[in-house]
């Protein structure tokens, strides 16, 4: 029979015999003994290990009424470990007859961690968990976001997890051991810590003393607006605080998601450039084209320009969210920006290179002599060759396609215009003009006499190649070729359809667009170019119904005009950076004649072609609508002009801009 004993351990109350009583008494006066010669914070070591001692006992007791046994206590002792490490303890614990092993454990606990957190410390406790730095979590959270599951897994975690607050659970947290060593350990490093930070803070509290100018503070306390502007600082101060982290986490996302594209993005065009995959799925600024520095290099500097601001964005805001992330060390930082020093002094060559390439215009001007049987109309027509490219509809455009020809890389365009024009020296010619840019004008004109452009006259027919070629590294340079056909007077000439969207501001007497002079005859006369078989001398300003890519379902209700319409239903002029002065006085005309309505352009600037540079219109539709843009307008790459419509549908009856 065993006498037994009440005692409160850790704030719990246990039943024990007097066997185990002294030898827990014995093993408790050992550890406190060990820590006799650094007292600091012996007591706070003393209670963990006796709330530890109470949590052990707790799992072993399930009946209030059940006695705690020598046996528990054995138990309770292998796990926490005997105070052996230290000579004092080990002479004052050598009475007992028992020999113990320590027993290690390395299973973790999941808590929240409440030294290292940001919110409730959700995420600091699943990086001890899981092994892997807080940060990371914080940041998959943020990324989750936007699936709404992260909050909502955040505050279920928040509220079913505790936050580790003694030692042993935060060594539990942290999978270390809940033992001597380790309690003693972890206490003494928080007190060493605390110490730092106190010592820091008086060290900094005494030098703002010192170097203090009182007489400055006592100007400043005199003064209560000062207070009051020191008060807003601090509160303003504190919601930046708040908002600071909500723009570390923009910086994060944003800056993360543009380095993954950029890495997924440099990857790609590494791929397809090696698998050699279709030109047309790499498409590259204009400045690659022509530049002496390899387009694998341009690349890698093109991505290293904008990969390395947003690599300091990301680390940024990083550090925002959490301060323990270190900086780049100097040398680190030095070497990244000299890489992208580097890149920006390679990209910008590459930009001064493509812009002094195309500082001078060039033009080569060769002439052909025509041979054909003036008792025959001469007739003109178009064709493209589909085996480079094909076009469905074939027409003039200021476009530039990057082609193969013959194993090489070559420049497609269908810049081509062509004009009929009265020869002054009775003789038939063609006059082939070539333009294109180039660093200085004998380059220029170099350039434009290496424009391949293929034609073939015979059988009264001159047959025109809808494109020209030219070099690849052209590929972004204005280049054109224009066709003038100079005829003595007397001449026919048919146009055939093929024709129709290559003719170019062709003068004629009844003022035919040129689009309209497809399939009709025109006679070189001493009045000009006269159509010869226009039903009845039709007028043709009133007659714009063309087949153009702008037709409508029903061509016999719409009419167009450069983009402009008038039909039952609407009068709208369209006007772009094309536009010239010659197509204005046409509109002009059109819409007098089809509506009655007066535009008037005669303060509008042009520049040396023709196209329209500056405009301000005035618009009067002779039915009550009328009105005129506020200033002179810049035409840039938008649309302008003005509508009128006609169906009472709730559509603006009028609006001009």
């Amino acid at each position: 029979m065993n006498k037994t004993i009440n005692i409160n351990l850790g704030g719990f109350f246990f039943h024990i015999d007097e066997t185990a009583f002294q030898k827990l008494n014995r093993y408790l006066d050992a550890i406190s003994r060990s820590l006799n010669d650094d007292p600091q914070g012996k007591n706070e070591i003393i209670a963990d290990i006796e709330a530890r001692i109470s949590e052990l006992l707790s799992e072993r007791i399930k009946d209030a009424r059940q006695v705690v046994n020598e046996a528990d206590i054995d138990e309770v002792i292998a796990i926490m470990g005997q105070p052996e490490d230290y000579a004092e303890a080990e002479e004052a614990y050598a009475e007992t007859s028992s020999s113990y092993t320590r027993r290690k454990t390395t299973s973790k606990k999941l808590f929240r961690d409440g030294d290292d957190k940001f919110l409730g410390g959700v995420c600091s406790g699943l990086g001890h968990y899981l092994g892997i730095d807080a940060i990371w979590i914080r940041l998959a959270f943020i990324l989750l976001t936007a699936s709404g599951f992260s909050p909502l897994a955040y505050i279920i975690l928040w509220i079913l997890l505790p936050e580790a607050k003694s030692t042993a659970e935060k060594l539990q947290m942290e999978g270390e051991p809940v033992n001597i060593d380790n309690i003693e350990k972890k206490i003494r490093n928080e007190f060493e810590t605390l110490s730092l930070k106190l010592k820091d803070g008086a060290n900094e509290l005494t030098e703002k003393i010192s170097s203090a100018d009182y007489e400055k503070l006592r100007s400043q306390t005199k003064s209560g607006f000062q207070d009051f502007l020191d008060t807003l600082g601090k509160i303003l101060s504190a919601v930046f605080k708040v908002f600071g982290k909500f723009i570390g986490v923009i910086l994060v996302f944003a800056a993360g998601v543009t380095l993954i594209s950029l890495l997924f993005g440099l990857f790609s065009v590494g791929s397809l450039e090696i698998l050699n995959f279709d030109n047309d799925m790499i498409h590259y600024p204009p400045f690659f084209y022509g530049s002496s520095v390899p387009t694998w290099l341009l690349t890698t500097f093109l991505f290293i320009l904008i990969g390395i601001p947003f690599l300091a964005l990301f680390i940024l805001g990083l550090r925002i969210l959490s301060p323990s992330i270190k900086r780049l060390s100097t040398v680190a930082s030095l070497s990244l920006l000299g890489i992208w020093l580097v890149a920006l002094l390679g990209v910008a060559f590459s930009g001064i290179e493509y812009a002094t390439s195309r500082a001078q215009d060039g033009t080569k001007v060769t002439k052909e002599a025509i041979t054909y049987n003036a008792a025959q109309p001469l007739r003109i027509a178009v064709k493209n060759d589909d085996d480079i490219y094909y076009q469905h509809n074939l027409r003039r455009r200021d476009n530039s396609v990057e082609v193969i020809v013959n194993d090489q890389k070559m420049k497609y365009s269908n810049d081509i215009k062509i004009d009929v024009e009265k020869s002054e020296t009775g003789t038939a010619y063609l006059e082939i003009k070539k333009e294109a840019e180039g660093r200085k004008r004998i380059n220029a004109v170099e350039n434009a006499e290496k424009l391949i452009y293929k034609f073939k006259i015979g059988e009264n027919r001159i047959l025109f190649d809808a494109y020209f070629l030219s070099e690849i590294k052209n590929m972004w340079k204005d280049e054109e070729i224009r066709l003038t056909v100079f005829i003595p007077e007397g001449t026919t000439v048919y146009f055939e359809n093929s024709s129709k969207k290559f003719l170019y501001h062709i003068d004629n007497t009844e003022d035919i667009y040129d689009s309209n002079m497809a399939n009709h005859h025109f006679k070189m006369t001493s009045k000009g170019f006269e159509c010869m078989d226009c039903d009845d001398k039709e007028d043709h300003n009133n007659d714009w119904n063309s087949n153009d890519d702008n037709d409508s379902n029903n061509d016999n209700d719409v009419s167009f005009l450069f983009n402009s319409t008038i039909n039952d239903a609407k009068a709208e002029l369209i006007i772009n950076k094309s536009t010239t002065k010659r197509e204005l006085q046409k509109l002009a005309n059109w819409f007098k004649n089809k509506k009655n309505i007066d535009l008037d352009f005669s303060e509008s600037e042009f520049y040396d072609d023709g196209k329209i540079k500056n405009y301000l219109l005035k618009v009067n539709c002779n039915d009550g609508f009328s009105g005129k843009t506020e200033k002179i307008i810049s035409i840039n790459n938008g649309e302008h002009g003005f509508v009128r419509n006609y169906n009472e549908d709730g559509s603006v009856a009028f609006r001009i801009w």
